[in-house]
């Protein structure tokens, strides 16, 4: 080869990566900041549901570009087609997969809910929480089951919560799902 044909091919090779963008992680930090962003709106948008309570725990989780999967369990099937609205109505939600439960009526599982309600927002301390527009810890009860999830200031919390729905007559089993915030 010689070396006017070795000049050319470097001198194509140097212009092809001058094509390449200078950072390839460029599109991932513009996909995170576009996800940051949607999810802000779909947390306030649910958040704001005059039907959501601390009976209910709806959660969402974005993939691909703008597709939105809503997961969760609710106490009313009105719940889950509003939840499913008000992110349609979100601009930038793509695709919306609504894979939220309906949890079966039952007087006992509402009787269930009543008292861990009371059981929690009686122990001095976990009060706090129960007290707020959006309380931090929702209780989920399924078949006599409970679940308690959200997010608590302490490990004491926790267990405390924990030991408040352990105590409610006629369960089946607690499991505590409280996350400890850091």
């Amino acid at each position: 080869m010689n070396t006017r044909k070795i000049s050319t091919l470097v001198a194509a090779l140097a212009f092809s990566l001058c094509l390449i963008p200078p950072s390839a992680a460029q599109p991932k930090r513009d996909l995170k900041a576009s996800h940051n962003r949607l999810a802000k709106q779909i947390r306030t948008e649910l958040m704001m549901l005059s039907n959501y309570s601390l009976f209910d725990i709806l959660e969402f989780e974005i993939t691909g570009l703008d597709t939105v999967v809503l997961s969760g369990q609710v106490t009313r099937p009105t719940l889950k087609d509003d939840a499913e609205q008000a992110v349609r109505g979100i601009e930038g939600a793509g695709k919306i997969i609504n894979k939220v439960e309906v949890l079966p009526l039952s007087p006992e599982d509402d009787r269930i809910r009543i008292a861990t309600y009371r059981a929690i927002a009686g122990k001095q301390g976990l009060d706090r929480y129960m007290v707020r527009a959006a309380p931090p810890i929702h209780i989920i009860v399924k078949n006599g089951n409970i679940t308690l999830i959200g997010n608590v200031a302490t490990q004491a919390d926790k267990d405390l919560a924990g030991i408040a729905a352990r105590g409610i007559p006629g369960t089946f089993g607690v499991v505590n799902n409280l996350r400890v915030e850091k």
